[in-house]
């Protein structure tokens, strides 16, 4: 199975999200299975201050780092997003995917896919086509969905660099976001009517290696 992903330019997502909306679906999933939040949802809830439209969402994995799975689950209804754990070693070369399952499951540690930067472009190109969408399906109300970044595998790794580097991102895009704003306002103008966070994830979920002790 091929390792090596290749993520899609914000460009060429918005313009294929636009477009197959326009035609009554996005990446195959049709507008009839999207999930449409109402204010008389009894399920919804709230987790770290921020509301939640559904109590469910995606678990971290290969799929969650890349833009379109994320909107992908999105449209069906997740809401809390844990997103694909990154780590200071991300360029360590291991099996992959990390988790295969098309018979038996298995679970490889330590892999990651992407580079920090390119994950951190990725969740970025999603936070900003979820905007998009809610525009487009003219949602209500608060944005209801909550970015987790998933974070390992030790003290040392977190406190490296590119790791500090991706937090301070995730807290504020401001920079990266007016950059992918400004490409995408020919194909797209009404992104300057939409009002974008600067801040994608404030929490963290950590993660440690199967059986890691409690201290």
């Amino acid at each position: 199975m091929r390792d090596t992903l290749y993520p899609a330019s914000i460009k060429q997502l918005v313009s294929s999200v636009i477009h197959s909306l326009n035609s009554g679906k996005v990446f195959e999933i049709y507008k009839s299975s999207f999930f449409v939040p109402s204010e008389k949802d009894v399920f919804k809830t709230a987790i770290f201050n921020q509301e939640l439209e559904t109590p469910i969402g995606l678990a971290a994995g290969p799929h969650t780092q890349m833009t379109q799975n994320i909107i992908a689950g999105w449209l069906c209804g997740a809401r809390y997003i844990e997103l694909k754990t990154i780590q200071t070693l991300d360029e360590i070369e291991v099996s992959k995917p990390c988790i295969d399952i098309s018979d038996e499951g298995y679970n490889c540690e330590w892999s990651q896919e992407l580079k920090i930067k390119q994950s951190f472009e990725e969740y970025l190109k999603a936070w900003i086509i979820i905007h998009i969408l809610r525009h487009e399906l003219n949602y209500s109300g608060e944005l209801g969905t909550v970015f987790n970044m998933s974070v390992g595998y030790d003290m040392k790794g977190i406190l490296q660099d590119n790791v500090q580097w991706f937090f301070d991102k995730m807290n504020d895009c401001s920079l990266e976001k007016a950059d992918m704003i400004n490409e995408i306002r020919n194909i797209y103008p009404k992104i300057d009517n939409i009002d974008i966070p600067d801040t994608i994830s404030n929490n963290i979920t950590l993660s440690t290696m199967h059986g890691c002790p409690a201290d």
